[in-house]
């Protein structure tokens, strides 16, 4: 119970609900289309079904990711996907991801649209929840992971439309969670076993694990995602020439 009152704890907390709020917005869009022509009687519950379905497929899915990141190398290619998710999110896709998302006039056929959608599109949470739930010891990652899912889901079903808003207002935000991003790639590939255990691939140099190293990979990746967003983002806006 003490690991609970733990600054590390609280700080992954933090760092999964912030995750789940930036890369989880597409969730209310998704329920929104899925359930929209359900009578207005149904749409709680499809709401909530299907709410309760993605949050369950996603638990699984955290569970799978923090077994498999005990595996050699693993990490590192996680890490790697991080930086590109953090990039991503400060250079936003100019096509429509709900495009080919379909309404359904009946309630299991709603909740199924949602759990399907969900599943689809939550590697990147999937990725990024099980990087932050590292910080928080072995036996606490689950229930870490549970709590954070069980306290943002809400606020992005309920609260997304606020959130795109303040999204909108601060553009700092989103800034602030891409940099996040990377720096959870940077701890997380430091720590991979490959380079973190003395007893697994002893030919590979180890990496001391410091809490200076750890902070110092965790800037370097922040401020990679930082500078690589911001070259993009300039590059991809439109040049207008005078006639």
């Amino acid at each position: 119970m003490e690991a609970f009152m733990t600054p590390e704890f609280w700080v992954a907390v933090g760092q999964i609900i912030m995750i789940d709020i930036l890369l989880g917005g597409d969730n209310a869009v998704v329920i929104a289309l899925a359930c929209r022509k359900l009578p207005p009687q149904q749409r709680t519950m499809g709401i909530l079904w299907g709410t309760a379905g993605a949050i369950f497929l996603r638990v699984v899915l955290i569970f799978f990711a923090l077994t498999l990141l005990a595996i050699p190398f693993l990490k590192i290619v996680g890490a790697i996907l991080l930086v590109w998710i953090g990039i991503k999110l400060l250079v936003p896709d100019d096509e429509d991801p709900h495009s080919n998302i379909t309404g359904s006039d009946k309630l299991w056929g709603a909740v199924k649209t949602v759990i399907i959608a969900d599943l689809v599109m939550s590697v990147d949470n999937v990725i990024a929840i099980a990087g932050a739930a590292q910080g928080a010891g072995q036996a606490h990652q689950m229930p870490l992971v549970i709590f954070g899912l069980l306290v943002s889901i809400p606020i992005i079903v309920w609260g997304s439309q606020m959130v795109l808003k303040l999204m909108d207002r601060f553009p700092m935000i989103i800034t602030a969670g891409g940099m996040l991003l990377g720096w959870i790639a940077g701890t997380m590939l430091i720590s991979d076993p490959a380079l973190a255990n003395p007893d697994v691939w002893q030919q590979i140099p180890k990496i001391a694990q410091t809490d200076m190293i750890k902070y110092g990979a965790g800037i370097g990746g922040a401020l990679l995602v930082y500078a690589v967003g911001k070259w993009l983002g300039r590059n991809r806006t439109p040049v207008t020439h005078a006639s």
